[in-house]
Formats: structure tokens, sequence, C-alpha cells
């Protein structure tokens, strides 16, 4: 087998091929900000002018609220669950659909230790012909 590229050129070329990807890497994280600081101003934008939704020559956007419940007292979340027979609350986390749901049918009764977080995002589609 006197074709076989050597060992150790194999290796340079697998290292240099890493550093490629690594420099990709880099300059893709640096994209992906750029996106979002774009991102933002929409959201922003759409927000101040109190615009939901809005179809431009390149595509169009919607604003999207999103809440989700979390708690900082598991355990007296969990016995809140328990006295209010509420256990469907859970997933591995705070079902937000289930809990968003009973805050509306119980607005009184709120388990300790839960924490919400209201956060608008945008949705970009290519548009449509």
């Amino acid at each position: 087998m006197e074709d076989q590229v050597p060992v150790d050129k194999l290796v340079r070329i697998y290292m240099k091929m890493r550093a490629a990807v690594q420099d990709l890497d880099a300059q893709i994280e640096a994209i992906k900000e750029q996106q979002q600081s774009v991102k933002n101003e929409i959201k922003d934008r759409m927000r101040d002018t109190g615009v939901k939704s809005l179809r431009t020559d390149h595509g169009t956007v919607s604003l999207m609220e999103k809440t989700r419940f979390y708690t900082t007292d598991w355990d007296s979340f969990k016995k809140f669950m328990v006295e209010q027979d509420a256990l469907d609350l859970l997933e591995k986390r705070i079902s937000q659909t289930n809990m968003k749901l009973f805050l509306e049918e119980n607005p009184g009764a709120v388990p300790p230790g839960l924490n919400s977080d209201t956060e608008f995002d945008i949705s970009v589609r290519k548009p449509s012909k």
C-alpha cells in the first residue's frame, strides 16, 4: 500500500480542517449576534408602533408574546399543587399552558415562589408567491 497518505500529513490536514471549522463557528456566532440585534430592533419598532404583523417585500414579520412560568420554591410549589389538586401543572418544568389556565381560573391562588417572565418575539418568513 505505497499510495497511502502518511499519517503525519493526514493529521496536518485534519488540524487545518478543525481550525477552519473553529473560524467558521466564530463567524457564525458573530452573524448570530448581529442577527439578534436586527431582530431586537424590528421587535422594538413593532412594539413601539403597536403593530402585531407586517409584510415587506423581503418577508412577513409577526410579533408574538410568550409567557414562561417558573418557581424558586419547589417544596412550597409541590405542596400548593397537592392542596389545589393541580398536579397537572408539572412536566419536568411548570406546564406553561396549564399554569396560565390555572391562574386565569383561580386569580387569587398564586403558588408560593411562582415567577413569570413575559417577552415578545418575532417570526420572520420569506415572502409567499
